[in-house]
């Protein structure tokens, strides 16, 4: 798509996204005047340049590249990481809130601000070294740099352990050589934080930037799903890395786990966005759509539909609320954050069905966001750990016993 396509969709386009989140329990209430500031700022960007866009983009299957930098601008990379280092300086209910404000547009979208600030920023900031912090966190903290997360292989998904992805040394470098699939933001980004063994075997995080000789990132072609974003690979044929792009403050899984945890959470937020969206969609069509003399919102099934979409969603919305309150104290544990994932995801999935009857044939259609919604779902209910993986967390929070081995 051109800029003047663009611009042109969202001049035609201005003014129709009339978004504004159900909030039954109101919990409002429990927010601060800085989180509500944070939604409105996300929501009115939303409103204003992705929400007039998002179908074109989804249906063309083209990632809008000039909005990272908008990101960047509104504070959407990032959030939770400090201030003096390109990040928000806020809080993990501020953080969920922005990525619940994009994701109501588009999982895609969320997708790009995720992987930027929960896997590459993150990881950075807790991991890196005060050289790395400083070259690499305000660039991609304000949009003048994109990143990417390796962490997936063609062999090895929900067993991370056993990637084969790794490095030797050689003097003051190193020669990293393996691939990873399944990479958002890859084809376009400017850095990507690798996990590789070391010559030990022991998991290592790596930074790997763009222009070194023999690294690639070729594109994911043919996705129904999250087709306004990018995907791709990132394959290394002996590339030579400085030792001083090593992060040096973890060794072991616990490095990319660590990172996964803070996507999740996110992706839990995202979720209700995409879960309202459906919902807020649905409500408006069954009381303008009239069949037999009446509103369809007037008759009984449907309005059991909209009663069980409303109350997954809050109580989504109170799970979210107090994991931010948990996480903000540093007490969230990574079943507790599995539990609202998964929980999240699978709502958001069964509300955008739900929604799609409620349109009936329309809900089929651009017109409505109901089967985009359902195509990104289809991805976010496999990414940062399936839905059946987070079942087993949970499974083994409980019962003590270890069903991975």
């Amino acid at each position: 798509m051109t800029t003047q396509e663009i611009n042109e969709l969202k001049e035609a386009k201005k003014g129709k996204d009339t978004f504004d989140h159900p909030d039954f329990y109101n919990i409002d209430d429990l927010l601060s005047e800085e989180h509500k500031m944070v939604r409105d700022s996300v929501r009115s960007y939303v409103k204003r340049e992705l929400s007039p866009i998002i179908e074109e983009c989804a249906q063309n299957n083209y990632f809008p590249s000039h909005i990272v930098k908008q990101m960047g601008d509104v504070g959407c990379f990032g959030p939770q990481i400090p201030a003096e280092y390109g990040g928000g300086g806020l809080d993990y209910i501020s953080y969920g809130i922005a990525m619940q404000e994009l994701e109501r547009c588009d999982s895609g979208i969320r997708s790009t601000a995720s992987v930027q600030g929960s896997l590459v920023m993150y990881p950075i900031h807790k991991f890196g070294s005060e050289e790395q912090k400083i070259k690499f966190l305000p660039k991609l903290g304000n949009g003048d740099m994109l990143g990417c997360f390796g962490l997936t292989e063609p062999d090895h998904g929900s067993n991370p352990n056993g990637m084969t992805t790794s490095y030797k040394e050689d003097g003051d470098d190193i020669i990293l050589n393996g691939a990873k699939l399944w990479i958002s933001n890859s084809p376009q980004a400017d850095v990507a934080v690798v996990w590789a063994k070391d010559p030990e075997g022991i998991v290592r995080g790596v930074i790997v930037e763009r222009g070194m000789e023999g690294f690639t990132t070729p594109e994911t072609h043919g996705k129904w799903s999250l087709r306004a974003s990018i995907t791709g690979e990132l394959v290394f044929d002996n590339v030579r890395i400085p030792k001083s792009n090593i992060l040096p403050g973890v060794k072991g899984l616990k490095g990319p786990l660590t990172c996964l945890n803070s996507a999740r959470y996110g992706i839990s937020w995202g979720a209700i966005g995409a879960a309202m969206d459906c919902y807020e969609s649905a409500k408006k069509y069954a009381a303008q759509r009239h069949q037999f003399g009446r509103p369809i919102g007037g008759f009984q099934l449907q309005q059991k539909k909209l009663a069980e979409m409303l109350t997954e969603i809050t109580k989504a919305q109170l799970v979210c609320w107090r994991l931010g309150t948990l996480m903000n104290e540093g007490k969230a544990t990574p079943a507790q954050i599995s539990l609202a994932k998964r929980n999240n995801v699978e709502i958001a999935m069964n509300i955008a069905r739900e929604a799609r009857q409620i349109h009936g044939g329309m809900g089929i259609t651009g017109e409505y966001p109901m089967m985009r919604h359902m195509m990104n779902l289809e991805s976010v209910v496999t990414y940062e750990g399936t839905h059946d993986i987070h079942l087993l967390i949970l499974g083994m929070e409980i019962t003590g016993e270890n069903a991975f081995i």
